[in-house]
């Protein structure tokens, strides 16, 4: 089209030309003598004609300097073309500045030869330009393209600026908050760099308090400044907007007179566009049980306060600048706490193995100490006591008067009352008691008891009374010890918890328990043919300068606890009890004082006994000597005790009962005596807590020699513990006797090891 319009234009040009030729204008009249005469007209037509080639001739070397200096025109050619019509047009207006005066034919011919090369080149102009017009409008198009991406880009990449602006300061506010791990300075530092960056009037954080029921703030950029609107300061956690911030993800835009805008502004006056968002705070405890996912997360919220006077709106590029560092914040803070927690932890933990080490080092003091108690106990009492019990088991085999005997008899009792107490206390950290069940009369304990109280009363001025309701049976099956140690405490706990009075010892049998039985006792067990059953009741009848005296003490417990019994507490001689399948209780006086204790034991009876068996202890004690003096008589007897005076009394045992014996001190003696000697030992008695080199090594280095006839081993212990007999037949021994060695006990046991 563009095309039609150039070919329409170029024959209206050319009417003009042919109208003019055809009308026969007017000649004009130049002979006058005037402005316009005909030398006026032919010089003004010089001029003009030169003024017209000199700009000719100008203008095509300012093209050709153009087309010398730049690159970016495409069409260079046609420059060219210009340049050689508006040259040409140049020099046909030059000559005809010569034609104004007499000239010659040569003259004229470059006259035409000009005027046919510029109407060539103005045809050929023409028509190129009819070719060009629209090429030169697809350049104009393309320009207008490219101009208009060219604003697109500008636009994108000073998106990408600010982008990268956003960038650099999250990284900058992300340095400076990596630079701390304290919970306040990230805070603040975050807020000091929001307010740079987006230059905003206030910064707010606001978390929840301990019971999540209120949102407090705690960091501020901008201080408060005259405002005494205190209740501000904190917002009910079902606030609208506090809901609404909490349950989303991004930045919202708050009404800035909201109640979280108004408390966020800092200042009295009003406040420009308010945003918050929040920010999940984790702590170590989340962790526990379950994801921070599955948890129930707990936020805080950041509020961020455009100033007043400023017009302007929260754009999309700070609203993701404010997501991604709330992003950062939340982790740093997260980070803090766990480190917090940590710290705390540690601290903690230190304090912890503070406390252990001293308690470690407590510990290792009690048992050095405990292990020198027993050291001093063994070797400074049970040892003496045990030497006693085997010296009095030998004078209990001689010829004594009844007087004499009884004496024995009492101080061997007594003996085995305090040797089981020694045993008891070494004991005491295992908690471990056990019985030792064997038959005896029940009758005989019951009167040495009463006998042992009188003696205790009348050397405290104490008077007693002992009464016995009915008889009792003669055999039964228990710990004698145990009982008797039982009785002598509750007795002498009794005494120590008075000045004066009178103690009272009464015994009920079997027949008359169902007829004593009150409120204040209760016995759930139920009697049997098979068992005997024995209640002790021990009282005592304060005098009145006593009662006056003790109402000073403090009270007591009516089940007996705290109830201290001398060497023994309650707790333990009621454990006591109960492994007798017994029981006890107390019942206090009107001063809580102890002033009525009641002991009720089931023993088992002893199975009947053949004929032969109902022989009377010096008939038994006869015979037993009779039938056992020919297996001991001249029994070559190997004997290793490190303890010098319990090595003497039990060569004095061995020696009673017909036995030859060599004496030893250790156990590498004892190898050495075994391997060398000409001597057939046929037994030997090994002291099991030997320095150096205890009864177990020595045992089975004896068992692991090459020797013809090996003898037997008997171990010797003071230890009361139920597994020391199976460490026994581990190492290869027969027999174990336990101390304090007493005659008829170490005649039993080396019968039996000899028989079986």
């Amino acid at each position: 089209m563009s095309r039609a319009f150039c070919h329409g234009l170029l024959i209206l040009s050319s009417l003009p030309l042919a109208t003019a030729a055809e009308i026969d204008l007017p000649l004009c009249d130049c002979d006058g003598d005037g402005l316009w005469s005909i030398d006026s007209i032919r010089n003004w037509q010089k001029v003009s004609d030169f003024l017209i080639a000199a700009a000719y001739f100008s203008i095509p070397l300012e093209l050709l300097y153009f087309v010398t200096c730049s690159n970016l025109f495409p069409f260079k050619w046609i420059l060219f073309q210009f340049s050689a019509f508006i040259v040409l047009c140049g020099l046909t207006h030059l000559l005809n500045v010569f034609t104004y005066k007499p000239h010659s034919f040569l003259l004229v011919l470059a006259l035409t030869v000009s005027k046919f090369l510029t109407a060539l080149v103005s045809f050929l102009t023409a028509i190129t330009l009819l070719t060009l017009i629209p090429q030169l409008l697809k350049v104009k198009l393309r320009e207008n393209f490219l101009r208009r991406k060219a604003r697109e880009l500008d636009r994108e990449v000073g998106l990408m600026k600010r982008q990268e602006e956003a960038s650099w300061h999250v990284r900058m506010l992300t340095q400076e908050i990596r630079k701390s791990l304290d919970k306040h300075t990230i805070l603040y530092t975050t807020l000091v760099e929001l307010s740079k960056t987006l230059q905003l009037q206030n910064c707010a954080v606001w978390m929840p308090n301990e019971n999540e029921l209120e949102m407090n703030l705690t960091h501020e950029l901008n201080g408060r400044r005259g405002s005494s609107d205190h209740d501000t300061l904190s917002i009910p956690m079902d606030d609208p907007d506090v809901a609404h911030v909490k349950k989303c993800d991004g930045v919202e835009i708050l009404d800035p007179e909201s109640m979280l805008g108004r408390a966020s502004s800092g200042m009295v006056g009003g406040s420009g566009a308010v945003a918050a968002i929040r920010m999940p705070m984790l702590k170590v405890s989340d962790f526990k049980g379950g994801t921070p996912e599955v948890l129930q997360a707990c936020y805080a919220i950041l509020v961020l306060v455009l100033p007043e006077n400023d017009t302007r709106a929260w754009s999309h590029h700070e609203l993701e600048l404010v997501e991604v560092v709330a992003d950062q914040v939340a982790v740093a803070l997260s980070h803090a706490a766990v480190l917090e927690e940590s710290h705390m932890i540690r601290d903690k933990l230190a304090e912890q193995n503070k406390v252990l080490l001293q308690a470690r080092k407590n510990v290792m003091m009690a048992n050095e100490a405990w292990n020198l108690f027993r050291k001093i106990m063994n070797q400074g009492i049970r040892s003496p006591i045990h030497s006693i019990l085997g010296l009095l088991s030998i004078m209990q085999q001689g010829n004594l008067t009844p007087e004499q005997r009884l004496i024995v008899n009492t101080m061997a009792k007594t003996g085995g009352v305090v040797s089981a107490l020694i045993n008891d206390t070494l004991e005491i950290n295992s908690e471990h008691f056990t019985l030792e069940m064997k038959p005896f009369q029940l009758q005989p304990l019951i009167k040495e008891a009463a006998c042992i109280a009188r003696c205790l009363c009348d050397s405290r001025g104490f008077g007693f009374g002992f009464q016995v309701e009915n008889k009792f049976l003669d055999q039964v099956i228990g710990d004698e010890r145990r009982i008797l140690h039982v009785l002598l405490h509750i007795i002498g706990g009794l005494l120590n918890g008075s000045n004066g009075g009178c103690m009272t010892l009464h015994v009920w049998s079997d027949s008359e328990l169902e007829n004593l039985r009150d409120q204040r006792w209760v016995w759930r067990s139920k009697f049997s043919n098979v068992n005997s059953c024995v209640k002790f009741e021990m009282a005592i009848r304060r005098s009145l300068c006593s009662n006056s005296s003790s109402s000073v003490q403090h009270d007591r417990k009516q089940n007996g606890e705290g109830f201290d019994m001398g060497f023994f507490s309650f707790g333990m001689c009621k454990k006591l009890v109960q492994l007798m399948q017994g029981n006890i209780c107390i019942i206090p006086s009107c001063h809580g004082l102890p002033e009525c204790v009641t002991l009720l034991l089931r023993l088992p009876l002893q199975p009947p006994m053949p004929i032969s068996d109902l022989e009377g202890p010096m008939e038994r004690r006869h015979r037993s000597s009779c039938s056992s003096s020919s297996l001991l008589e001249g029994l070559q007897v190997l004997l290793v005790d490190d303890d010098g005076i319990n090595r003497k009394v039990t060569h004095k045992l061995l020696e009673k009962l017909g036995c030859c014996v060599s004496p030893l001190s250790t156990g590498a003696e004892c190898l050495s005596s075994i391997g060398t000697s000409g001597t057939q030992f046929q037994l030997v008695i090994l002291d099991l807590n030997m320095p150096m080199m205890n009864g177990y090594e020595v045992a089975t280095k004896v068992r692991d020699m090459r020797t013809g006839c090996r003898p037997l081993i008997v171990a010797l212990t003071a230890s009361t513990e139920e597994h020391v007999w199976e460490r026994c037949e581990k190492s290869g021994m027969n027999g174990l006797i336990r101390k304090p060695v007493v005659l008829p006990e170490l005649e039993r046991e080396l019968i039996r090891a000899l028989t079986t």
